[in-house]
């Protein structure tokens, strides 16, 4: 097999399973291609191939979550990497077309080779299996079941309408679905000892049962029929170094695609600050994403708290936090210590200094409110996200 059969198989035949075959052969390796919520698609190996992480991916019809958090940091440039349960690296690679990333293809390099061979080789059957993937996809060839694509489109807001929502998730057996929160599980930290077994997936299910754990984006959701114990959540973190997030409420299901994006917002906010693994309610950091979407209105911010900001960012004084506590704790001069930890003669000289060289009425409570938001924005703008993390934190 060369480059130039699989080029006029690509172009003559629309045939994905024969793509991945011909790559197969190519590379003289096997080779599988998987969708992005990781099923598999496609896939050729010898008949006496025994490599368990590959058979079992293969008997489930999608990765196991094991083998997909290997996927879940890839990027364009593809890597070999070493999975656990198998003696052979493998090369991963994203199929994108358009822009868009469509899947994964996934070489097992048996022959030690894959590292020598020519990048162009390897870019042009990624173009080609990328559009192949798309096509198949676009004519409904990928198979997931019924309840699964209906949650995934869901997940996506594909559905504009309501009632027709209503309509496909009784039909795939939805009907009666009504979970309180979802969890979404971060995988890059993640490891298990039993990878081509699924064991996040079956601990899951073992935990929470009816939860339908899924991947999609790169992560796994499932869904929680009751508020959490965070206990089991920090014991699952702590078992396979998971980053998890629990969302606020749902309410009614049509509209989880926005409670979804909400938590997905918190999770990308939070990785950068909490390198660990971890397990948190999303409601604690409410006042931290409201006030990431505000981080744009900067005219919101009264004149003469954007001052004191700049005194602060200037001298490294800390005016803002002060005037945020002070009304935080309305006006409670102890209370206002003992969050700052600092003396009260401290405290009371920042206040004055707010008062009487900077002008900010802290005691008219009309303007409590407008100096509140100003101060927290400020805050922000100072980079001093941690105010409004909870204090276990």
């Amino acid at each position: 097999m060369d480059l130039q059969t699989f080029l006029n198989d690509f172009m003559n035949k629309d045939d994905l399973a024969l793509l991945v075959r011909d790559a197969a052969e190519l590379f003289e390796c096997p080779a599988m291609v998987v969708d992005m919520a990781f099923h598999v698609i496609a896939w050729h190996c010898d008949a006496d191939f025994d490599d368990a992480p590959f058979r079992t991916s293969i008997r489930m019809g999608s990765l196991t979550y094991e083998a997909g958090s290997l996927l879940a940091g890839a990027d364009a440039q593809a890597q070999l990497v070493s999975p656990q349960d198998s003696p052979y690296k493998r090369r991963f690679s994203l199929l994108m077309t358009g822009g868009a990333p469509v899947g994964y293809l996934i070489l097992v390099d048996i022959g030690a080779r894959l590292e020598r061979e020519d990048a162009r080789v390897f870019q042009a059957v990624e173009s080609a299996l990328a559009k192949q993937l798309m096509l198949e996809a676009s004519r409904g060839s990928s198979v997931r079941s019924a309840e699964e694509s209906v949650l995934q489109h869901l997940l996506e807001g594909r559905f504009t309408d309501e009632s027709l929502f209503q309509l496909q998730a009784e039909a795939a057996g939805l009907k009666y679905l009504a979970p309180r929160r979802i969890a979404l599980v971060n995988l890059e930290l993640y490891h298990s000892a039993n990878w081509s077994e699924n064991a996040l997936r079956s601990t899951i299910l073992d935990v929470f049962p009816m939860s339908r754990p899924m991947v999609h984006d790169g992560s796994v959701v499932f869904f929680l029929n009751s508020d959490p114990d965070m206990g089991l959540f920090r014991g699952l973190s702590a078992q396979f170094s998971l980053r998890v997030v629990i969302s606020a409420p749902i309410g009614r299901l049509f509209r989880l695609p926005e409670v979804y994006a909400a938590t997905r917002a918190l999770m990308e906010a939070l990785l950068p600050k909490l390198p660990h693994p971890f397990a948190v309610m999303a409601e604690p950091y409410r006042a931290l994403m409201m006030l990431r979407q505000l981080g744009q209105a900067h005219d919101l911010v009264l004149p003469a708290v954007r001052a004191l900001g700049e005194r602060d960012r200037a001298d490294d004084t800390l005016y803002c936090l002060t005037l945020y506590t002070y009304l935080c704790c309305h006006r409670s001069l102890q209370e206002t210590c003992a969050r700052l930890y600092t003396h009260r003669n401290t405290v009371l000289y920042r206040i004055r200094k707010l008062k009487e060289e900077f002008d900010i009425p802290v005691d008219d409570p009309d303007q409590h409110l407008a100096l509140l938001a100003s101060a927290a924005m400020m805050l922000m703008e100072l980079g001093r996200e941690d105010v409004f993390m909870p204090h276990d934190f």
